[in-house]
């Protein structure tokens, strides 16, 4: 197959070869708008549609993987939208026949956070820092709230979650949310190498050994999204704290809680 040309977005690069590259690229947190949902979206598709690609990394600039979903996309005339979108991506890489693969470096927090740890395959730098930090703003992490358990045990799920506190790449392989935690500058050589083994073995066996194991996760992921999803909208975003919380952040103040 002839190489095919980078293809560039203006909040994702795509790379076709020799295995599916994208980076996330939105400096300088490489927050994750919609325009750079709908550019995941059609990267996601593209690579789908290709057979001969087995494996896609996910990385970010080097200073981050991803600080998290735009702030702004929460408020009550974005977020239904925002969500659909959101989520069309986790849906797009749980489903995959591709072996999905992060690269995690800097900042991994929020929406960034559920975007690499749904990946197969999750290399990180041990400084890189991870969390959850939704429930400062009196949100919460849909995707998280469906799948970290089942990745880390609820007691490390609840902690995270429920507290927003940050942890590092060290801590986050340690409790499962990372295969392994290694130098900055070793992060790349692990990928690496991982893809260097990927390549060696069938796509069609490696995208059929993936609907197997994922077949009874996947059922659980889909009805728990959207449970958290309806939940999210109905609940969370009548309360007037969640509006409270988006406004500080936006305000760049501390919310005044409200319990309502």
């Amino acid at each position: 197959m002839a190489p095919q040309p980078m293809t560039t977005f203006s909040r994702i690069t795509l790379d076709l070869q020799p295995v599916a590259r994208i980076t996330l690229q939105n400096p300088p947190l490489n927050i994750i708008d919609i325009p750079m949902m709908e550019e995941l979206a059609q990267a996601l598709a593209r690579i789908e549609a290709n057979p001969q690609i087995a494996a896609i990394v996910l990385s970010g600039l080097q200073q981050a993987f991803s600080a998290g979903v735009d702030v702004a996309a929460h408020t009550p005339e974005n977020v239904a939208t925002m969500l659909t979108k959101f989520h069309a991506i986790f849906h797009a890489i749980v489903g995959s026949t591709k072996v999905s693969i992060a690269a995690v470096r800097g900042h991994c927090l929020g929406g960034g956070a559920e975007l690499a740890m749904v990946c197969d395959l999750v290399y990180t730098s041990e400084t890189a820092t991870w969390g959850f930090p939704e429930i400062k703003l009196g949100c919460y992490p849909p995707v998280a709230v469906t799948v970290l358990s089942a990745l880390v045990g609820h007691r490390h799920a609840a902690d995270l979650i429920l507290t927003g506190r940050s942890i590092s790449g060290r801590e986050a392989a340690n409790i499962g949310l990372a295969n392994t935690a290694l130098a900055d500058s070793e992060v790349e050589t692990a990928v690496q190498e991982t893809i260097d083994r990927l390549e060696k073995l069938s796509p069609a066996a490696l995208a059929v050994t993936k609907k197997a194991m994922y077949g009874w996760h996947a059922i659980h992921f889909d009805k728990g999204l959207a449970r958290a999803e309806k939940i999210y909208l109905e609940d969370l975003m009548k309360t007037e704290d969640a509006q409270e919380g988006i406004a500080a952040f936006m305000e760049k103040r501390e919310p005044e809680w409200k319990a309502k």
